[in-house]
């Protein structure tokens, strides 16, 4: 049986809600807390649904609150939910030392070393818990119509969870996603910490990975914009692993660059309305 949602607030907004929610989460462990915006055509009936993944260091407020994706979202009739980034409060040692693991850091995985894996289960917890409640009555999400899109370490949990269970997410995007984590930095740090040091067990986790060892998963194509002033582009982002590992599963895939933008909310803000569209063209009419 699900956990009871605690709702924090609401805000009324274009017609639809705002909600922050918080839950004792069974994946978890822990309390977590998500944001749904709820268009006003739920009022009749069950909608799209609509995934964002953030990226590091952000919350569940981050994307509702910068994106400027509601007011798109109202007019066409899609709820969008973001969750938190991390479990917050698990008491594991050096979990708030960095930036870039532990608090705010989940990286969208299932942690198997002892000392993350009691409670860093945030790929469960979306692909199962969080899902579950969005569709399962809770709330008023078309569990037929579901998409999954994010922003960097959040653009690699779109890919990730999208590529892993493509029955349950039926279309995917990104904005500046880490698509190969397995070769940069941010998840050589990640993946040994939350996975262990065999190589081998990361690419459960690596979006390009995943790709190789795929055949045209989504047919109706994915869609990636990448800012080339983007400050970690050489260093952590590798688009053109995740384009090559494409092109080898003939998988169609729409790569924007685009001169000037940086990593931030100005650029996810500037192309929302093409990512928000772009799913629900995919995601079309109720099933039958």
């Amino acid at each position: 049986m699900a956990a009871a949602l605690e709702l924090i607030s609401q805000h009324r907004c274009f017609g639809g809600w705002q909600r922050y929610y918080r839950h004792e989460s069974a994946e978890i462990g822990l309390p977590m807390r998500f944001s749904v915006y709820v268009p006003p055509q739920a009022e009749q009936g069950p909608v799209p649904v609509l995934v964002y993944l953030a990226g590091l260091t952000c919350t569940e407020e981050t994307f509702m609150i910068k994106a400027g994706a509601q007011r798109l979202a109202a007019e066409l009739g899609v709820m969008l939910v973001a969750p938190d980034t991390s479990p917050r409060g698990a008491n594991v040692p050096g979990e708030d030392e960095s930036w870039d693991l532990g608090t705010g850091a989940g990286f969208y995985v299932d942690a198997t070393t002892p000392a993350w894996l009691a409670h860093y289960r945030m790929y469960s917890y979306v692909t199962q818990e969080l899902h579950g409640i969005v569709t399962g009555g809770a709330l008023p999400g078309d569990a037929s119509r579901t998409g999954i899109f994010g922003h960097s370490m959040g653009g690699h949990g779109a890919l990730v969870l999208a590529l892993r269970n493509p029955g349950k997410f039926r279309s995917v995007s990104a904005f500046a996603p880490i698509a190969a984590p397995s070769q940069c930095p941010w998840g050589k740090k990640a993946f040994g910490a939350y996975l262990g040091a065999d190589v081998d067990d990361w690419a459960a986790y690596d979006a390009s990975a995943l790709m190789r060892q795929a055949r045209r998963p989504f047919p109706g194509g994915i869609l990636i914009d990448q800012g080339e002033s983007d400050q970690f582009l050489a260093e952590q982002l590798y688009p053109e692993v995740f384009e090559a590992a494409c092109a080898a599963a003939d998988q169609p895939l729409t790569l924007r660059r685009h001169g000037g933008y940086d990593h931030g909310y100005y650029f996810i803000s500037t192309f929302i309305e093409d990512h928000i569209r772009f799913h629900v063209e995919r995601l079309g009419k109720p099933a039958a």
